[in-house]
């Protein structure tokens, strides 16, 4: 009696995370120990900002440009003539969303609109990140290409704009505990997904990603990943995407450049005018898609922007609320970089850990894995613990909203009366003051069971778990 009291929850855990597919096998291994509940290691300070030179952009196409918007079973493909993106001495009509009335005017024909709505006044209102009000009597290009799937972002700051991230992108392996998705990375953008984020551990002399351990799950060699990426951002011209590396070996940063150069990303990647930059001077969507630059890249340890000016250093410019939280209140503090002060942070962006965890002590190892029954409830627009009503938090805490909203399997959520799947999108388009009307999402790697069929079971087998427990309590 007093064994199977011992093992009734781990056996449920188990059988909780089969049920996602009966099929597979079911890996949860690593080293004894308690681990820590978060990654740290050394945080970068600048007593001041150092301000690099500047450098030209040169024209980056002279060629037609196609921009294919896939988003579920439909695809729109919007192709534009024979253009120049950008030139010395070519002026653009962009409107910044932040700096009411700041504008340029074309004389070229040929030229390429990447504009927002009509110059406007932007008020922040504690619960988005603008709301623009037009300015009557001053003629203007309306644009129509989507940046980041919305019009409305061309002539905002990067900084400016919510959007959703991948909580451990690479790590969808079905049957596998440590999964944190259900879908591909190329899915993932397809669906909206705008920040990539994974841990990199060493395998032999090549960095893999591998959740907290390659033992317990190992994605593969950051380069095959690395290359998707690089595919997707090469075929969607007019989208900018982020990178967060995980430096889970604390490895010197210039022992990842190679194999990133291996794919090509730092063709498109953007380097800062400033080190660090604060949250006002990130440049607009716009004027780094013109600029080609549309790959920002950060890394939480060890990055060094003088040695590697591509690789950012996400701490010194993006913090980050607790890590893996196992509350549902999800408390929006800054929790990495520890003890900022709270001007500091209000001049940074930040990411907010928006991923439900179950801890349990296994043979004094502390594993943390997906809360899977509650991710609608996690998910969702409003309720407890809900993504919407917790961003809701963030923006009463900093008066702003956050950068990224981190999230596991971002597919599961419904919102509106007719339960349309995609709510975590709902939420970032919410506190954005834009409409979110795109379908979502792409088809899961494992066709096994649908995403309702996964979580109703593992609701059911959870309850099934709760019972035994409590019976072999009595």
């Amino acid at each position: 009696m007093f064994l199977s009291r011992l093992l009734l929850p781990y056996g449920c855990l188990f059988a909780v995370v089969t049920s996602q597919d009966p099929s597979a096998i079911i890996l949860l291994t690593g080293a004894s120990g308690q681990q820590s509940p978060s990654p740290t290691g050394e945080y970068l300070s600048y007593p001041s900002t150092i301000t690099l030179s500047s450098t030209s952009i040169s024209a980056i196409t002279t060629s037609a440009i196609v921009s294919t918007i896939t988003s579920g079973s439909s695809t729109r493909t919007t192709t534009l003539g024979s253009t120049t993106l950008f030139g010395i001495g070519t002026s653009i009509v962009v409107s910044n969303g932040t700096e009411p009335g700041s504008k340029s005017t074309s004389t070229e024909n040929s030229q390429t609109f990447l504009t927002g709505r009509p110059p406007s006044t932007v008020t922040a209102n504690g619960t988005m990140n603008g709301t623009a009000s037009s300015t009557a009597g001053v003629p203007t290009a309306t644009n129509t290409t989507p940046c980041n799937n919305y019009p409305e972002f061309c002539s905002r700051k990067y900084g400016n704009i919510t959007e959703v991230s991948a909580h451990n992108s690479p790590f969808m392996k079905p049957g596998n505990a440590a999964s944190n998705q259900a879908l591909d990375v190329t899915t993932q953008l397809n669906d909206g997904i705008r920040l990539l984020q994974g841990q990199m551990h060493f395998v032999n002399s090549t960095p893999h990603f591998c959740h907290s351990s390659c033992e317990v799950l190992d994605a593969g060699p950051i380069t095959e990943y690395l290359g998707k990426v690089y595919d997707w951002v090469s075929s969607h011209p007019y989208d900018v995407v982020t990178l967060l590396l995980g430096n889970g070996a604390y490895n010197a940063v210039t022992t990842y450049q190679p194999f990133v150069e291996q794919t090509g990303l730092q063709d498109l990647a953007y380097v800062p005018a400033k080190i660090p930059m604060g949250i006002d001077d990130w440049p607009t969507l716009a004027s780094m898609i013109l600029g080609g630059k549309r790959v920002v890249i950060f890394m939480d340890y060890e990055a060094n922007q003088t040695a590697v000016p591509y690789i950012l250093d996400q701490f010194s410019q993006m913090f980050e609320t607790p890590f893996d939280p196992t509350d549902r209140n999800f408390p929006c503090t800054a929790d990495r970089p520890p003890d900022l002060n709270e001007a500091d942070a209000k001049n940074r962006l930040y990411l907010f850990n928006h991923n439900l965890n179950y801890d349990i002590n296994l043979l004094g190892t502390s594993i943390l894995v997906p809360q899977i029954p509650l991710l609608n409830v996690t998910n969702g627009v409003s309720g407890t613990g809900a993504l919407g009503t917790s961003t809701q938090g963030c923006v009463e805490k900093w008066n702003y909203p956050p950068k990224f909203l981190n999230v596991d399997y971002y597919n599961v959520g419904s919102f509106g009366d007719d339960g349309k799947n995609g709510s975590v999108f709902e939420v970032a388009a919410m506190f954005n003051n834009v409409t979110y009307n795109r379908e979502c999402c792409g088809v899961a790697i494992s066709a096994a069971m649908g995403i309702s069929e996964l979580v109703g079971r593992t609701a059911w087998l959870a309850a099934v778990c709760v019972v035994g427990v409590s019976w072999l309590m009595l």
